[in-house]
């Protein structure tokens, strides 16, 4: 028994026709930057492997003397980058290029100073010049933003209607009553088989259809706007040879007048300005800027880094020494209370830089790349190999635990570390809620605070005395974990 067409069905292949028959000429999509050539290496440190020794191949131990040997004479030369430490902003900064340039593609250290993360500034000034022709990385980020959500607007409005017309099909089938029982299973049918294609549609949409059905929509919006000024013309035209007997005809595109003024009144930018704007030459007014942690670990761990205390210009013969590891150390740590602390203080063990950089140095050493969590209420996110690969997996809390005896010893120690290590039940919620809307685990970080040193010469020594402790927090949600 044939099954006979719907208005369901013909709106749905309406709609479904022109789509699939004018589909236009998709873009080519620009070529991505190789992040993995780019990103090689993840610290600013020079290795050299050594050849594997192969007990059954002599020749592989000549090799080995040889790269010894090699070495020996001729040693590795490790690259030392340069910076200062600006006490207004309680950070270190880094203006050579080239060192801002090395010190973001191997470890991923710093941020722009006039940028989201990546120094980009000079690159969004060339582009915006007509210098540059390329899109920047704060482009592309915007670009892929606006494409994610069109595509939840495209999608949510595909849903919304599938459902109008499951539901045209369900009061159909209603007002055809039960005396029509074949007409009302024939339409059934239908109305099945259009749910199911409509869902299927649904399930397989994608950005490529968004796209399509945008570029469609804006040319049936062209093509009708065309046709309503040809109609508009048109009448225009027919009013006015009716009434004086003459032609008059209305162009429907205006021309675009240019007006020259040479009088002195008219505003110009003088030559020297319109040559400065023309030219590629200008100086990068963006610097790379180091946290704390971060420019402690490059300098004392890695020894990539020397710190001075006035900014260096370019092409300036250095004059002045760089600090020292412990004069740094005790200036980070003045430098991390708001106001700075006196510099005649002594440290303390659980000073905040103290507390920050046991757990930086902790996640670094086990080769996570780590950035500032401020944006998500936390102190640290952690990334698998980097922001341009992937999106931080884990979001780090450090909480400083008192747990030697000497912390417990007075009633005035006790009260201290109870108010330094309180946190409330809103406070955990409320990170634990944000982490979970940005598809984030939680790890909260303890860290057993040693008890005061009588010096702080042996750095190692120093920080050997911390532990670290994680602890990875779920949100409890009833409806999924029952169980």
């Amino acid at each position: 028994m044939a099954t006979p067409v719907t208005s369901v069905d013909k709106s749905v292949a309406d709609k479904s026709g022109p789509a699939s028959d004018a589909r236009p000429p998709r873009a080519p999509r620009p070529p991505k930057p190789n992040f993995r050539q780019i990103h090689q290496f993840p610290l600013p440190v020079n290795v050299h492997h050594v050849p594997p020794v192969i007990p059954h191949n002599p020749l592989s131990l000549i090799s080995v003397a040889l790269s010894y040997l090699t070495f020996l004479i001729s040693p590795p030369r490790q690259e030392v980058y340069s910076a200062y430490f600006d006490k207004a902003t309680s950070s270190i900064h880094v203006t050579d290029e080239r060192s801002i340039k090395a010190l973001w593609q191997m470890g991923f250290f710093g941020k722009g100073s006039l940028s989201r993360s990546e120094p980009s500034w000079l690159a969004r000034e060339k582009k915006r010049r007509g210098l540059h022709d390329g899109k920047t990385s704060e482009e592309i980020t915007r670009l892929r933003r606006t494409e994610r959500r069109e595509l939840k607007l495209e999608r949510a409005r595909m849903e919304k209607l599938a459902i109008e017309e499951t539901l045209k099909a369900e009061a159909a089938a209603r007002k055809s009553g039960p005396s029509e029982p074949i007409e009302q299973d024939a339409q059934s049918t239908t109305t099945d088989d259009t749910t199911n294609a409509t869902a299927t549609t649904t399930e397989k949409f994608s950005l490529k259809k968004a796209r399509e059905a945008r570029a469609l929509e804006a040319r049936q919006a062209r093509e009708l706007a065309a046709k309503n000024a040809d109609a508009a013309l048109a009448e225009q035209n027919q009013a006015g040879t009716s009434s004086n007997g003459k032609s008059v005809r209305f162009s429907p595109v205006v021309q675009k007048k240019e007006f020259v003024s040479t009088s002195p009144s008219s505003l110009q930018l003088p030559d020297s300005v319109v040559d400065s704007l023309d030219s590629d030459d200008f100086p990068n007014e963006e610097h790379l800027q180091l946290s704390n942690e971060e420019a402690f670990f490059l300098a004392y761990s890695l020894g990539a880094l020397q710190i001075y205390d006035a900014p260096l210009k370019s092409g300036e013969v250095i004059s002045t020494s760089p600090i020292t590891t412990s004069a740094l150390l005790q200036q980070f740590c003045h430098h991390s209370f708001q106001p700075a602390r006196d510099s005649a203080a002594s440290l303390q063990p659980d000073d905040p830089f103290m507390i920050s950089y046991t757990v930086y140095h902790h996640f670094r050493s086990l080769g996570w790349v780590i950035r500032s969590g401020v944006k998500f209420g936390t102190d640290y996110l952690l990334y698998n190999r980097g922001p341009v690969f992937s999106h931080a997996e884990f979001a780090v809390a450090v909480i400083p635990s008192y747990t030697h005896p000497y912390w417990s010893e007075t009633e005035e120690r006790r009260n201290y570390t109870a108010e330094k290590q309180a946190r409330s039940w809103w406070w955990m919620h409320c990170v634990s809620r944000v982490q979970a809307q940005v598809l984030k685990s939680l790890v909260v970080c303890y860290v057993d605070v040693p008890p005061p040193a009588a010096s702080v010469d042996d750095i190692g020594a120093l920080f050997s005395q911390y532990k670290v402790r994680e602890f990875l927090i779920k949100r409890w949600i009833p409806n999924r974990t029952r169980d």
